[in-house]
C-alpha cells in the first residue's frame, strides 16, 4: 500500500548555475592538510558548486512510499509541491551556503536493509539493492544514518592519483551521518562534511564523506576531523572498521582504504564534494556518458 510523508523543504527546478562554494578553508596559507603535510593548494576551491536552483515555496516536499518496505517492488519517491515526481540526486540542492550541506538518508542507522537510490530508474527513487533477484542486508546493523550528497558523481572514467589510481564508483557520493538520532528513508538532513574516508570497493573508488546534522546536540562542537576525535571518540576508527569488514561474513576479502589507511580533514572532504558535484554537472550536460544512469 502507498503511503506519503510530508516533509517541509523547497521544492526544486532543475536549472543547472554555478553558486559560490562557501567551504571552511584554511586561508592563512591556502593549503589543505592531511596526516599534519600540506597535500595540495587550495586555488581549485574558488570554483562554483554546480547545483539546481532552489525556489522556495511555502508548501512541502512529498516522500511517496510505493508498495511494501523489504519486497521487490518497494520505491520511495520524492514529489514537489505539485504532485510531479523529482529526482533526489538530480534535484535536490546540493549547497545550502554556509558550509551547510543537504543530505539524503537511504539507510537509517540501527537498520540493516541495504537502501540506496535507483541510479538506472526514472527519477532515480529509493528502493532496497537486489543481487541475483534477491533483496540484500548487511550482515549487521549499520551504526550511522547512511545515504548521499545529491548532485555528486563519482565518475568510473576518471582515476584518482591520491587513492592509488582507482576509479570511481559510478555512484553518488556516500554519507555517513553520525549523530544521535535515527533519520528516516528519504528523509532530507542539513549537515556539515567533517572528515573523508577514501574506501576502495573491489578496485573502485568509493567516498565515504563523514558529517554531523546540524540539529544534533554535538553539532556546534565539532567543526573538523580533531573535533569528531574529542566529541564522538572512537567514530572514525568504527565507521572504517565497520565499512572494511561488513563483505567478509558472505565470504568476500575485506575493502581496503587509500591516504594511509586514515580518515582525511574537513577541507579535504570538501574538496572531494566539489569534485564530484563537477563531474555530475558533466553528466547531466551529457559532457560524459551516462550509459545507463537516468537524467531525470
Amino acid at each position: 500500500m502507498a503511503s506519503a510523508r510530508v516533509m517541509m523543504t523547497s521544492t526544486t527546478t532543475c536549472v543547472l548555475s554555478k553558486t559560490p562554494f562557501l567551504g571552511g578553508l584554511n586561508r592563512s596559507n591556502n593549503r589543505l592538510f592531511f596526516n599534519n603535510k600540506a597535500v595540495f593548494a587550495t586555488s581549485s576551491f574558488k570554483r562554483s558548486l554546480f547545483t539546481c536552483k532552489a525556489i522556495f515555496n511555502p508548501q512541502q516536499l512529498q516522500i511517496k512510499e510505493e508498495g511494501q518496505f523489504e519486497t521487490l517492488d518497494y520505491r520511495v519517491f520524492f514529489h514537489d509541491a505539485s504532485g510531479k515526481k523529482i529526482s533526489p540526486w538530480h534535484d535536490v540542492p546540493l549547497q545550502l551556503g554556509d558550509g551547510v550541506f543537504n543530505f539524503i538518508v537511504e539507510i537509517p542507522k540501527e537498520s540493516s536493509a541495504k537502501m540506496e537510490v535507483a541510479t538506472d530508474e526514472a527519477h532515480t527513487p529509493i528502493k532496497q539493492d537486489t543481487k541475483k533477484g534477491k533483496l540484500r542486508y548487511y550482515p549487521y546493523n549499520i551504526n550511522w544514518n547512511y545515504g548521499l550528497f545529491p548532485q555528486t558523481w563519482e565518475d568510473p572514467s576518471l582515476a584518482n592519483d591520491e587513492v592509488d589510481g582507482a576509479f570511481g564508483d559510478n555512484d553518488p557520493v556516500d554519507v555517513v551521518e553520525i549523530g544521535d538520532v535515527q533519520r528516516k528513508i528519504g528523509e532530507i538532513v542539513q549537515v556539515k562534511p567533517l572528515a573523508a574516508l577514501a574506501m576502495i570497493d573491489e578496485g573502485e573508488l568509493d567516498w565515504k564523506i563523514v558529517a554531523v546534522a546540524l540539529d544534533d546536540p554535538r553539532a556546534s562542537l565539532v567543526n573538523d576531523i580533531d573535533d569528531v576525535e574529542k566529541h564522538f571518540p572512537g567514530t572514525l576508527t568504527a565507521i572504517r572498521d565497520w565499512f572494511r569488514d561488513y563483505k567478509i561474513p558472505d565470504g568476500k576479502p575485506a575493502n581496503k582504504f587509500g591516504l594511509g589507511n586514515k580518515a582525511a580533514n574537513k577541507d579535504y572532504a570538501l574538496k572531494v564534494i566539489t569534485e564530484t558535484n563537477e563531474s555530475w554537472a558533466k553528466l547531466v550536460k551529457r559532457s560524459v556518458p551516462a550509459g545507463d544512469l537516468s537524467l531525470v
